[in-house]
């Protein structure tokens, strides 16, 4: 496990970089229009992949950046992935039990689909359909997969955005943070607010190129940064806690795929039910699941992940 000096960095100087890590990873972003003066991407595919290689320029950029800044003792490669959360012990507790807590928020979501699917599978014919369903999901997911494979949105949504976002605007960011003497819940609090700088660019692409209003363009971008302010919340309480980055990792990904939870459906008094039952069990299991010595071989008595502590 990777652990800093008692040395520490100052607070302004710790935001003034958090600030400028997310400021550059948006603004890269326009960098071959704007900077380099490359004429218009002609395609939606040549478009985002500019893009995956502007965050990944500057993924890369401030992974090197914090590693500079931060009081390592030791500037070897397993300590600087460590601080970075980038290990390989305990990948499946990092990877299984976050995903176990994030589904409870989507239960009345997985509810509804679960009852979507009886209904199709009833209106086919119950139990003698069911062996054709399957036969047919199996046949066609070789198929689906090579398609989700070659499609651009799909490897924005599920691996470039969620990869660099976590790893600038929690990786980066959160050591910064507590190295500077930060309490870890004002951390918690400082990270999604900085993560939801990132979506600003939403609202230029929303009022110059899709022609919406002034006012829609701006609830649909409040909307948003309001669920990038509370997911970023608890994908920094993930990492604080785990250690991890394949935590906040892979509930990232989940929710990208979910999308907001499903609270009501109409005539569907099952789907509300399973919402609270979700929100319940989620509150109950907040801190059992995330308990460091999960994640971690030893946690020198620290509430959070070995290390972030001792920066205090």
């Amino acid at each position: 496990m990777a652990v800093v000096d008692g040395e520490s960095i100052s607070m302004p100087v710790a935001v003034a970089a958090c600030v400028a890590m997310a400021l550059f990873y948006v603004l890269i972003l326009y960098a071959p229009t704007v900077i380099l003066r490359l004429p218009t991407a002609s395609s939606f595919f040549d478009f985002l992949i500019r893009r995956f290689i502007c965050a990944a320029i500057s993924t890369v950029v401030s992974l090197v950046f914090t590693a500079f800044i931060l009081p390592i003792k030791s500037r070897e490669t397993s300590f600087i992935l460590g601080v970075y959360g980038i290990r390989t012990d305990h990948v499946w507790q990092g990877v299984v039990y976050p995903l176990l807590l994030t589904s409870l928020i989507y239960a009345g979501s997985l509810v509804s689909k679960l009852l979507l699917l009886l209904e199709s599978w009833r209106e086919n014919g119950g139990g003698c359909s069911l062996f054709n369903d399957i036969n047919s999901f199996v046949q066609t997911t070789p198929a689906w997969v090579l398609a989700a494979a070659s499609n651009v949105s799909v490897w924005r949504n599920f691996v470039v955005a969620p990869v660099t976002e976590e790893l600038v605007f929690r990786a980066c960011m959160i050591p910064l943070l507590l190295c500077a003497g930060f309490r870890i819940y004002s951390a918690i609090f400082l990270c999604p607010v900085l993560f939801s700088l990132a979506h600003l660019n939403h609202f230029r692409e929303l009022y110059i190129k899709h022609n919406r209003s002034y006012l829609k363009a701006s609830l649909i971008v409040g909307l948003q940064l309001g669920y990038t302010v509370v997911f970023g919340s608890y994908a920094s309480f993930l990492f604080i806690r785990t250690g991890h980055i394949t935590a906040p990792l892979f509930a990232h990904i989940f929710c990208n795929y979910m999308g907001l939870p499903e609270l009501h459906a109409r005539g569907k008094g099952l789907v509300s039910a399973a919402f609270l039952v979700g929100v319940v069990g989620f509150v109950l299991l907040l801190f059992p699941l995330t308990e460091p010595l999960m994640y971690n071989d030893r946690t020198n008595d620290c509430p959070c992940w070995l290390g972030y502590c001792m920066w205090n």
